[in-house]
């Protein structure tokens, strides 16, 4: 959630690896409540252009999208989802994001997910200290990954 003053609350499905620990929504989350997000491909817009062209990302492998893990965080939020709206009570969550990696930056140059695919990288994202985890926050190599779809539809026309 995105918290601002005399705002409804906007929902929001990722936090920045530069600002998570400065964040007074998540700062407890990265520390306590971590979690992994299974995805086998993620989109991003490409840029500012109206109307947006929808770029998939997955990475390469023997299988047609590999399955990899966002690292994420969770907690209960408690409030409206709307302006003068009535309070809710919901678990809600994010995942990383870091600077992107050279084949993002041709559609998306701010950002993109933080990408997890060994076991290791997972228990040190559940376990670890917030500095060892943090660690993670970290580019996925360009040569590993693949456009697999790109198109005016944001919805995964691939996928079945």
């Amino acid at each position: 959630m995105l918290l601002q003053n005399g705002k409804a609350p906007r929902p929001v499905t990722n936090v920045r690896d530069d600002t998570i620990l400065k964040s007074s929504f998540w700062k407890s989350s990265s520390q306590e409540r971590r979690c992994l997000v299974p995805a086998s491909s993620f989109c991003e817009p490409n840029g500012d252009v109206k109307p947006a062209t929808w770029h998939w990302f997955s990475l390469k492998g023997t299988d047609e999208r590999p399955l990899f893990v966002f690292p994420g965080i969770w907690r209960r939020y408690k409030g409206p989802m709307k302006k003068d709206g009535p309070n809710v009570d919901f678990e809600t969550y994010a995942f990383l994001t870091t600077t992107p990696n050279s084949l993002v930056a041709t559609i998306n140059h701010e950002r993109m997910p933080v990408v997890l695919t060994h076991e290791e990288e997972f228990e040190t994202w559940l376990r670890g200290s917030s500095e060892e985890a943090m660690g993670l926050a970290r580019e996925y190599p360009p040569e590993q990954m693949r456009i697999v779809q790109e198109g005016a539809f944001k919805e995964d026309r691939v996928a079945a």
